[in-house]
């Protein structure tokens, strides 16, 4: 061996903010995004990235996406609920869902994940129930022929709330992922 060396290193010691860093051992959160007819995919992914977390674009069928490794996409199929279902199989505690079907929302909050709707209401625990009841309510009284329209235009305002309850969202995730692991160990 002329001209090479053993040469051992210590590893390397990497220092983190408890606060802002999840610890490395914490599971990753993913944000779920329901993309079909969603407004605010550009805002998540430029969030996502900020953040360096992984997102997981779902849609019935094809949908563009960027290429970025930390951008999934799922054709989830054809059925009527097929996006919806396929997220709400898949999200966990501390992962993040972006969809406006209420009752996806629902049963993400009952797998443990925060829900956020495009305009950037949070869902929670405490409403979700409500919100479905009403929600139900609408369209049997839309069935009905008693109430027409739907939701109001999109806004640049509803865009900001999204991405300041998004940027919650995560840092609540963050936290919880630091506070599970600090009781697992």
């Amino acid at each position: 061996m002329t001209g090479l060396h053993a040469v051992a290193f210590a590893p390397k010691t990497r220092y983190r903010d408890p606060m802002t860093s999840p610890p490395e051992t914490a599971p990753t959160i993913r944000i779920y995004v329901d993309a079909d007819a969603c407004p605010v995919k550009d805002e998540i992914y430029r969030v996502a990235a900020r953040h360096n977390l992984p997102v997981t674009v779902v849609a019935g069928g094809f949908i563009r996406v960027p290429q970025d490794p930390l951008i999934e996409r799922i054709a989830a199929g054809d059925g009527m609920d097929a996006a919806d279902d396929w997220i709400a199989e898949h999200a966990k505690p501390g992962d993040i869902v972006v969809t406006q079907d209420i009752p996806l929302a629902a049963r993400s909050i009952k797998a443990g994940a925060s829900a956020i709707a495009p305009n950037g209401r949070a869902f929670t625990e405490a409403d979700i129930g409500m919100t479905l009841a009403v929600r139900n309510l609408m369209t049997d009284l839309r069935s009905a022929g008693e109430v027409t329209g739907g939701p109001r235009p999109f806004t640049p305002r509803d865009r900001s709330t999204f991405l300041q309850a998004l940027e919650q969202a995560i840092r609540r995730s963050q936290r919880a992922a630091v506070d599970r692991s600090q009781a697992a160990g």
